[in-house]
């Protein structure tokens, strides 16, 4: 986006001031005096913006995600309820944009409109189907930063003999880094990060019974794992997973000298 302002200004397309005023605007867009969009996030970080449905009102969260979408090419919004879903999806066809479900979460694209690769891999795992909307989250923000992602489920500690042969097929794709998305104990994280050679980003999932069955029981079992090189995010937080992967991954990619890092022309 930046990159893009300063040809156009270079090739005389833009006065200084009009520039300015765009790289101004990529930084931050106030809607309806409530909410502030980081347009900047991806120059910075590499990573999008990502609206978080959940306590916003069904049609203000849509229309930032649109906004999103409409300025940088995709919007990303997150825990979805089905007021949220019966406010987006008619403004995004009435904006002629395309939609992608991802579970609780989406993806909104300008049409044609993708992410440039960036050449990293990313693997997530989960311990059951009730963990899927979680690591689907992750998944969501992977795909947005233009990285590959193979997901592979239910593979849970209850039948351990689940694990090997998916896992064996993943670490012949050759992955960057792993996301492994448990509820209940939360074991297979700490598994997985036991048998393979690459970094692990344990997922706590607010599934389970009793004491603990919110996802305490699996933070504090990642947490307090004996194999080293496991990383854990808070419960739930399927956008904090796959951002850490996301940024791993595309290092990986860029010192491989595969990609450089994203940068969206304006």
């Amino acid at each position: 986006m930046i990159r893009g302002v300063l040809r156009r200004l270079m090739a005389g397309e833009l006065t200084e001031t009009e520039a300015e005023a765009e790289l101004r605007s990529t930084q931050l867009v106030e809607l309806a005096g409530a909410a502030r969009l980081d347009l900047g996030r991806t120059e910075r970080r590499g990573l999008p913006e990502v609206v978080l449905a959940e306590g916003k009102d069904p049609e203000a969260a849509a229309q930032l995600a649109v906004r999103l979408a409409q300025e940088q090419g995709q919007g990303l919004i997150s825990r979805l309820s089905e007021s949220h879903w019966a406010a987006l999806e008619p403004l995004v066809e009435a904006n002629g944009l395309e939609l992608r479900r991802y579970h609780s979460a989406a993806r909104i694209l300008r049409p044609g409109e993708e992410p440039e690769p960036r050449g990293g891999r990313v693997a997530l795992v989960t311990a059951g189907t009730s963990d899927l909307a979680v690591a689907d989250e992750a998944r969501m923000l992977v795909d947005a930063c233009g990285l590959e992602s193979r997901l592979v489920t239910d593979v849970g500690v209850a039948g351990l003999h689940r694990l090997l042969t998916p896992l064996s097929q993943l670490l012949a794709w050759d992955p960057d880094v792993f996301i492994c998305a448990a509820g209940m104990d939360g074991v297979l994280p700490g598994v997985v990060a036991g048998l393979v050679p690459q970094p692990v980003i344990g997922l706590p999932v607010p599934t389970g019974y009793g004491a603990g069955g919110q996802g305490e029981a699996a933070l504090m079992t990642m947490l307090q794992s004996c194999a080293t090189g496991l990383l854990v995010v808070n419960v739930g937080n399927g956008v904090g997973a796959g951002a850490a992967a996301a940024l791993i991954a595309a290092r990986v990619g860029v010192e491989r000298g595969l990609s450089q890092p994203a940068r969206r022309p304006r």
